[in-house]
């Protein structure tokens, strides 16, 4: 059996921390914003971690850690846009290569989206991290996130 890096490692024990949190209600919202918090404050890349949910066909922040978001994003339009309507994770190295990126904070380098789906498998919203980094996300991130993002239902 191949040993887990240190960074699936981490959220491995980041998974067991949330899942301690978010057994206290079934509130989605409320257990998004716990895992908002773990991760923003625990991982050391993450500059901003929050979460947009579509409503009306608009994407609206819900929630999130760190420096003032754009409260609305622009419809079909950069990084958060392109994973709610792929319905796929998309993982930018560096936002100013991306087309339409919405840069709300200029410190913003890199960025990783992943949509989240209801009971359903209908996309709602998307979990948006931000790096004031370079090349600070891979397909790690996105494994270890979507394993956190299914105690949303647990």
């Amino acid at each position: 059996m191949e040993a887990k890096s240190t960074k699936l490692a981490k959220y491995e024990r980041l998974y067991e921390q949330i899942k301690t949190y978010v057994v206290t209600t079934e509130d989605i919202w409320a257990r998004l914003a716990t895992m908002e918090a773990v991760l923003h404050h625990k991982m050391q890349a993450f500059f901003w971690t929050g979460v947009y949910a579509l409503v009306d066909g608009e994407l609206i922040v819900r929630s999130y850690q760190g420096p003032v978001a754009c409260q609305k994003l622009r419809p079909h339009t950069g990084v958060c846009w392109a994973a709610i309507d792929s319905g796929k994770a998309v993982i930018v190295p560096d936002v100013g290569q991306f087309p339409g990126h919405i840069a709300c904070d200029s410190r913003s380098k890199s960025e990783i989206v992943i949509p989240i789906r209801d009971r359903e498998g209908r996309v709602f919203a998307c979990l948006d991290i931000d790096s004031d980094k370079l090349n600070a996300f891979d397909a790690e991130d996105e494994e270890g996130l979507n394993k956190i993002l299914g105690l949303l239902y647990s």
